[in-house]
């Protein structure tokens, strides 16, 4: 036991501690967050007006046009890795004009992720009885006011375990950022190995992932729970 422990410190110190390569992680760390962080926000914005647009034209037959885009980007982004929307999205699109690399990540998986919110967004509100619908215009509201305060708030409850479920998974895509010359997380991790050859920092890395991951999930149950308690 006291051989096994002697070798622990030797390798943590060796992984962490010599010329403080510690940094690789935290510095990795805070950019994963950011770009998670950026994506998930630019992600929601575009999820909800694919999804608007598409409902809007599903109900009313209005915005053609618009419907049509949407449904090419959905078929694009839904169609092709993630991976190599980054890297064109960097290398041909903002790389050009030295718009910095975290940018450019948020940008990819925003946009990968929009996606996919629109999909569920859009599912959350056909799910919602059209009754709702014909409730709010009868009380004077127009179809835009309809679905922002009648429609999108039951909406919400229905698609939250989805939504949550697309997050977490964006927190984890987000480790291919490396492509694109961004340290963030695994790259670090992965920087460590290379100097040191040992599986002791991508084993650091995976167990912060699992503890974000857990942490998301604890944060999403209780959002849940409070959303169950406020129907009552």
């Amino acid at each position: 036991m006291t051989e096994w422990w002697l070798k622990f410190e030797h390798q943590f110190w060796l992984n962490f501690i010599k010329d403080d390569r510690w940094h690789y992680i935290t510095d990795g760390l805070k950019v994963t967050l950011e770009l998670t962080l950026g994506a998930v926000i630019l992600g929601i914005v575009i999820g909800f007006i694919v999804a608007i647009i598409r409902t809007t034209h599903d109900n009313t037959g209005k915005l053609k046009f618009f419907n049509w885009l949407c449904k090419i980007y959905l078929t694009v982004i839904r169609g092709t890795p993630v991976i190599v929307q980054l890297m064109i999205i960097y290398y041909f699109m903002l790389a050009p004009y030295h718009i910095p690399p975290v940018v450019c990540g948020i940008v990819s998986f925003g946009i990968n992720s929009g996606a996919y919110v629109a999909e569920i967004v859009r599912a959350g509100i056909m799910s919602v009885d059209k009754g709702q619908m014909e409730a709010g215009r009868s009380l004077g509201f127009n179809y835009l006011q309809t679905m922002i305060y009648i429609i999108a708030p039951q909406a919400f409850k229905n698609i939250l375990p989805a939504l949550g479920n697309e997050f977490i998974v964006l927190l984890k895509e987000t480790s291919v950022a490396g492509y694109i010359s961004l340290m963030d997380l695994t790259k670090g991790g992965d920087i460590i190995r290379g100097r040191t050859y040992a599986v002791m920092p991508l084993l650091v890395v995976a167990l912060i992932y699992l503890v974000m991951v857990m942490f998301m999930e604890n944060l999403l149950g209780r959002l849940e729970r409070r959303l169950r308690q406020s129907e009552h």
